[in-house]
């Protein structure tokens, strides 16, 4: 499978080229709206954040502006707290996550030796999702309506009392909005490294950088739900009224910080982890030598992963939690340190052990290891309890904020923009202007964040729109106005250099930085379809270890060189050896994902307008583009024109039991298991901690309704679990009543917990113990609901053929869907019914 002895040879390799272009080539004009190829999306994510940057830069220098003198008048209040607010989001939200995403999706199919991710669709609607939801947040600043209560909306502040206005909505919609284009391209990131490796790449001879993107992609598809479930709440209880973070009906606003710092403390580090990859990738290839302790960076990355989980308390130091759980979150903040502590030692060790070459981009990667050095000092400062009183909500936490992650992040980020500017234009980058853009930013950043330490410890106040002469904070407001325009001329230089970058530049040579990882074994810029044939890979450093794989690879001397299918396709490997396993083909372009995206930016703009029949249809329309958009999937003729492959390859993955659907299907199921455990630990949150948690006296809903709802649904798992043990053995026989019975016991689960929730006396506008049972019953119905669509849809499969004995995995995807289902609702049974006390006669 992996030499030309098993695929038809071709005599011209330009000839090869021309028919893999004609396959994978991209539209122009208003067709280029339906490209899905990871190389032209990870650039649009790219240019898009580097658009959203500059605004949020902008934003930056009228707050210095505002901040330079005091008493200035340059911003009235209003106008100051949506422009902090708004710097804040754009960075966090717009910037640092997509853009690191979008870096990994254009090069993590390059560096894995595969053709493009595994559900290049889903890359298409995550993008549209992150510029549509990024532009309706941003417009909301020039509508004079911007979110004004600080980038993590903490409530009550953000509560309809407080913030009567449409501000806040932005804030909600526009983020959850974002936020389905981040869990969009996590789920895709796992999926394609798990799945889609060169052959022979196992686990072990992975790129350095892949691991940091695979851990970043899981902590994403884990952390950022808390988010997504905190923000569909708050805007519950803004425009229906169901008050889950208001006291007087039995709420806590505390739940808010609880559910945003369990996804904003991991965030940190899902914006660190990728650009310490791009560290750990670049310094190999400029100290001249393999990256010291492999194996040790790798568990270092993986423990810090893990950890940053337990660290969400240490924002909330302040706010009354008891000091047995200040102590254990204080140490849990220390001990991160340490696997961190282990990739900077290996960085060290590195350029110690080689012989470095101090191109731009190592001055970047220079300034990153000073700079983040120094946060991560301060970060271990503000884990102590007594230090952190002192300076909470401080300057000084904004000028650590943005030493670890302007310097943990930026810095990194401009040396791999430099390093790999070659591959985006096929031009080196200038080594002078360079240098000059380098020690403007160095400088300034440090002049302007340095300086706020001081004037954190001298006690000003974050947030502050203004401030009185006399109290020390003049000068060192002054010097860090200058310094934030020192910096801001150093990117204005950056960019003057990338543009002149792509007509100037000189012409790049073959693999110019003599580096190591396949991504240089494209052609620069790189073709579509990345590679014409699929090498076998038995090294960590490919190409160092084979300087002439690219030409081989170009040639077409090794494997998937046949093209006249018309099927874009790449190898599906095992996880952990990298032995081939299947041909897993890919969707061609389309124009479902930005339709569907469309119609969620009309339902977000409708719940904004509040036009509520609007977001209604706009709700069913998406629905029914995305069923539509599954239904060119698996054996339809559209998804595998052409089920033949040569003698010799491995089957078709639609034609297996384990297909990368699979595999899909139960990343997404971690993200919305992860979202519903937050709304469990909001139920047991509240019951527990809610100083005004009301417990009515009698059950507010028929428990026999969930109880018999819940018995059958079980009774639908095992009747399809039977049936697929069969599908599995190549027995397809009752595969059609199967699944229309499916569809009828799913509609009536589904029927039975409507009439729980409208016959019981369940009042969620009364209570937050009423409106957590509501949001529960809800969450499960809406599943119920989809798992009959999905049978029905199985069951119109099996009757045009595309589901059958020799197309079995698609009906095993849509059984984890069932599975899924049924253990939500036994969970939520289990809490409401028999986890004591629910009502007050328990």
């Amino acid at each position: 499978m992996s030499n030309a002895d098993n695929t038809p040879r071709q005599d011209d390799a330009g000839s090869l080229h021309d028919q893999f272009n004609d396959v994978w080539g991209n539209p122009r004009g208003w067709k280029a709206l339906t490209i899905v190829n990871h190389t032209t999306l990870g650039l649009r994510f790219m240019v898009t954040g580097l658009g959203f940057f500059l605004f949020a830069g902008l934003l930056a220098m009228l707050m210095r502006a505002q901040l330079a003198l005091p008493n200035n008048d340059f911003m009235g209040p209003e106008v100051y707290n949506q422009v902090f607010s708004m710097h804040g989001t754009v960075m966090m939200f717009l910037f640092a996550v997509p853009m690191m995403e979008g870096l990994a999706v254009y090069l993590i199919p390059k560096m894995l030796g595969a053709r493009d991710l595994v559900f290049p669709r889903l890359s298409a609607l995550g993008y549209w999702c992150y510029l549509f939801g990024g532009l309706i947040l941003c417009s909301s600043l020039f509508f004079g309506v911007a979110p004004n209560a600080g980038w993590f909306m903490y409530t009550p502040l953000s509560s309809a009392a407080h913030s009567p206005g449409p501000n806040a909505d932005f804030w909600l919609l526009g983020i959850t909005f974002v936020e389905i284009s981040a869990v969009s391209a996590g789920v895709e990131l796992v999926v394609s490294i798990l799945r889609t490796r060169a052959e022979g790449m196992a686990l072990n001879k992975m790129p350095i950088y892949a691991w940091y993107i695979l851990t970043m992609a899981v902590m994403i598809v884990v952390g950022f739900p808390p988010l997504i479930l905190g923000s569909i709440l708050l805007e519950l209880e803004r425009a229906a009224g169901l008050p889950f973070f208001e006291v007087a009906r039995g709420g806590d606003p505390l739940l808010w910080q609880h559910l945003f710092w369990l996804f904003g403390h991991p965030e940190v580090y899902i914006i660190f982890l990728p650009a310490a990859g791009i560290v750990s990738t670049l310094l190999p290839v400029f100290a001249r030598r393999p990256l010291v302790g492999y194996r040790a960076v790798v568990l270092g990355v993986l423990t810090t992963g893990f950890i940053s989980f337990g660290l969400w308390v240490h924002h909330m130091f302040t706010v009354g939690i008891p000091q047995l759980a200040q102590a254990f979150f204080s140490a849990a903040s220390m001990l991160v340190a340490i696997p961190t502590a282990i990739q900077v030692f290996a960085w060290l060790a590195t350029l110690w052990l080689g012989r470095p070459v101090y191109n731009v981009p190592m001055l970047w990667l220079v300034g990153f290891l000073i700079i983040f050095v120094c946060g991560g000092l301060t970060g271990v400062m503000l884990a102590l309890v007594p230090f952190d009183w002192q300076v909470h909500d401080t300057h000084f936490v904004v000028a650590h904020l943005h030493y670890v992650l302007v310097g943990g992040m930026f810095f990194p980020l401009v040396a791999g923009l430099y390093y790999w500017l070659p591959h985006f234009s096929g031009r080196m980058p200038s080594e002078r202007l360079g240098k000059w853009g380098f020690w403007l930013v160095f400088s300034g950043f440090n002049i302007t964040f340095l300086i706020m330490h001081w004037t954190g410890l001298l006690g000003m106040p974050r947030r502050v729109y203004t401030y009185q002469s006399g109290l020390g904070w003049d000068l060192p407001n002054l010097i860090s106005s200058v310094g934030s325009f020192i910096l801001a001329i150093g990117i204005a230089t950056l960019l003057l250099d990338l543009i002149l970058h792509f007509r100037h530049g000189k012409r790049a040579t073959a693999n110019p930085w003599q580096a190591d990882t396949l991504e240089w074994a494209t052609s620069l810029p790189p073709n579509p379809y990345n590679f014409v044939s699929l090498a076998k890979i038995t090294d960590r450093h490919p190409l160092w270890h084979d300087p002439d794989l690219p030409a081989s690879i170009a040639r077409g001397e090794h494997a998937l060189t046949v093209i006249d299918h018309g099927r874009r396709e790449t190898w599906g490997v095992d996880p952990l050896t990298g032995k081939v396993r299947e041909i897993i083909h890919l969707p061609g372009n389309s124009w479902l994902p930005f339709i569907a995206a469309c119609l969620i930016a009309l339902l977000c703009l409708s719940l904004l307008g509040k036009v509520y029949w609007l977001a209604i249809l706009a709700c069913v329309a998406s629905t029914l583009v995305l069923l539509r958009w599954s239904w060119e999937n698996g054996a339809h003729p559209k998804a595998a024109p052409d089920a033949r492959t040569q003698p010799g390859e491995p089957p078709l993955h639609s034609r297996t039991c384990d297909g990368p659907g699979l595999w899909g299907m139960g990343v997404t199921l971690l993200a919305n298991g992860a979202l519903y455990l937050s709304l469990l630990f909001g139920w047991f949150y509240l019951w527990t901690v809610a100083p005004n948690w009301q417990v009515p006296d009698a059950p507010v809903f028929d428990q026999r309704l969930l109880l018999a709802s819940a018995v059958l649904l079980s009774v639908a798992a095992v009747w399809q679990r039977q049936v697929l043990k069969r599908l599995r053995r190549g027995d397809d026989s009752g595969l059609t009543t199967c699944f229309v019975g499916l569809t009828l016991l799913g509609l009536g689960h589904s029927a039975l917990l409507f009439w729980a929730l409208l016959a019981g006396d369940l009042a969620p506008r009364a209570t937050a113990h009423d409106a957590v049972i509501f949001v529960l019953l809800v969450y499960s119905l809406g599943h119920g609901l989809l798992a009959a669509v999905l049978s029905a849809l199985q069951a119109l499969r099996v009757r045009y053929g595309y589901v059958s004995a020799t197309s079995p995995y698609e009906p095993l995807v849509v059984e984890q869907w069932w599975n899924y289902s049924l253990g939500v609702l036994w969970c939520s049974y289990f809490a409401l019914v028999l986890f004591p006390p629910t009502f007050g006669g328990a």
